[in-house]
């Protein structure tokens, strides 16, 4: 079966909710090592006032039974705290009483950058809130558990995944940023050590494991641009020097550098897997855009939401998450297994046919 991440919710909704498939029974899931990561999203220079109201904890309502899978769907949420503060705003039904707390007013300011304008027009809504909702980053508490789930799978196979910022002078940039009420981007770089050739392949392009990397970064909010290995700055590059050459030793095939990020043809050879995602500065700023009002026509400012100065630290452990997961649904395509004894039974194989050792 197929590894699979289903996810509901709004940012300031009673809850968060991931649903995942494909898992083997038998594996063993770590509350703490699921809520290290759901904290590490949480940290970070240049973050909100939310990060102070939400303590992110799982909750698993099905699929797990004395912390080891069943094979089954692992259904589990992520509640949002904030929600006591928009019970009225946010409520699934028709609220009943007079209007409390926020969200009682309809939003008709969309702001530049964000899914506001582009999402009531494209569902036909009136109120902006009903696209920011589910557009916004909170959701990515879930991608994180989904994450920490499929790390401990690929543990199992020994390869880690790690995510980190780039560039040494984020701080002074956020700071500077603060001060004049704006906002700053940046770039996360995922690596993943351990992953055998063969994972993906080049038969058609939906398995390609490069384009799902680039899928499952390029869905993650605020994402405009991938790259895999030294990508971007290969088209610079003449044939001799772009390509990593192949070298043999006792304990197999290896390569001396590696441009290509750990994948050639859509499929892993074995090498270290790096992929880098380039983050836009966030939309909601203090310091508000030119819009125009939804109900009048009329050119006005974007509203201003709460919103952080920088969330790139945010991002490194959001897309170590999506990164991880789509390995682990890669590995799960490769050696299969309803136990996660078969799984591993399966990759022990593999290995012994190949002349690869993990490095």
């Amino acid at each position: 079966m197929a590894l699979t991440l289903t996810t509901a919710g709004e940012s300031h909704g009673p809850a968060l909710v991931g649903i995942v498939t494909g898992l083997p029974a038998g594996l063993v899931l770590e509350r703490e090592a699921i809520e290290v990561d759901l904290r590490r999203r949480q940290q970070g220079y240049g973050r909100s006032p939310r990060q102070k109201i939400e303590t992110d904890t799982i909750e698993v309502l099905a699929g797990l039974r004395h912390g080891r899978t069943l094979g089954t769907p692992l259904a589990f949420l992520v509640r949002n705290r904030d929600h006591s503060n928009w019970e009225w705003g946010m409520s699934p039904w028709p609220p009943e009483g007079e209007p409390a707390g926020k969200g009682k007013e309809p939003v008709t300011l969309p702001r530049p950058g964000h899914a506001d304008l582009a999402g009531v027009m494209k569902y036909g809504h009136a109120d902006v809130r009903d696209a920011l909702e589910r557009a916004s980053a909170r959701h990515t508490a879930v991608i994180v558990a989904g994450g920490a789930v499929a790390k401990a799978l690929l543990r199992e196979i020994g390869v880690e995944v790690m995510g980190s910022v780039l560039g040494g002078d984020l701080e002074e940039r956020i700071d500077a940023a603060r001060a004049e009420r704006d906002t700053v981007g940046g770039v996360v770089e995922i690596r993943a050590t351990g992953v055998p050739p063969g994972f993906g392949s080049y038969a058609t392009k939906e398995e390609r494991l490069d384009a799902r990397l680039a899928w499952t970064l390029m869905g993650t909010q605020a994402v405009k641009g991938v790259e895999v290995g030294d990508g971007f700055a290969l088209p610079g590059l003449r044939g001799s020097e772009a390509h990593d050459e192949i070298l043999r030793d006792e304990g197999g095939y290896r390569r001396e550098t590696n441009r290509a990020g750990g994948i050639e043809a859509g499929v892993s050879n074995g090498e270290e897997i790096v992929v880098r995602a380039a983050m836009k500065p966030l939309p909601t700023l203090m310091k508000p855009l030119r819009s125009a009002d939804l109900e009048t026509g009329e050119a006005t400012q974007a509203r201003v939401e709460r919103s952080d100065v920088a969330a790139v630290e945010a991002l490194a452990v959001v897309a170590e998450a999506c990164v991880a997961f789509e390995l682990a649904a890669a590995a799960r395509d490769k050696f299969g297994g309803d136990a996660l004894a078969d799984f591993l039974s399966a990759w022990r194989a593999y290995l012994e046919r190949i002349p690869w050792s993990a490095r």
